[in-house]
């Protein structure tokens, strides 16, 4: 079975930082697209950062120049790097990523991690 394990998370006070990870457990084929969703309480879940298979990334403006995303191909594995925290940015945040798991699949399916809770608070 193919999961998504996620790592880190938690409280920290406005300003500070903290690291996503997420690794890709089981057997595939290939990984397309790879990206952190989050979705605070009476809210819509958001894309915050998104990497292509073809390393191009992209960030929602809100995050732009906090938050950096990066890819493992090798590893198949994507983390998060997240600066200067603001109390917006609290949320359950959610790894995402597009897998091909069996032979002549064109159309990835959407794998999601567990989810962890990012608190950002005086």
């Amino acid at each position: 079975q193919v999961q998504l394990v996620q790592s880190g998370g938690g409280l920290v006070q406005p300003g500070g930082s903290l690291r996503l990870s997420c690794g890709i457990s089981g057997s595939i084929i290939s990984v397309h697209d790879m990206g952190w969703y989050r979705q605070a309480p009476g809210k819509q879940r958001e894309l915050v950062a998104s990497v292509l298979s073809n390393g191009r990334s992209r960030y929602v403006d809100s995050v732009k120049g906090r938050f950096t995303i990066t890819r493992d191909t090798a590893k198949n594995a994507v983390t998060l790097q997240m600066n200067s925290l603001k109390p917006e940015d609290t949320a359950v945040y959610y790894c995402n990523a597009e897998i091909i798991t069996e032979v002549g699949q064109w159309k990835p399916t959407d794998y999601w991690g567990q989810g962890t809770q990012v608190t950002v608070s005086s």
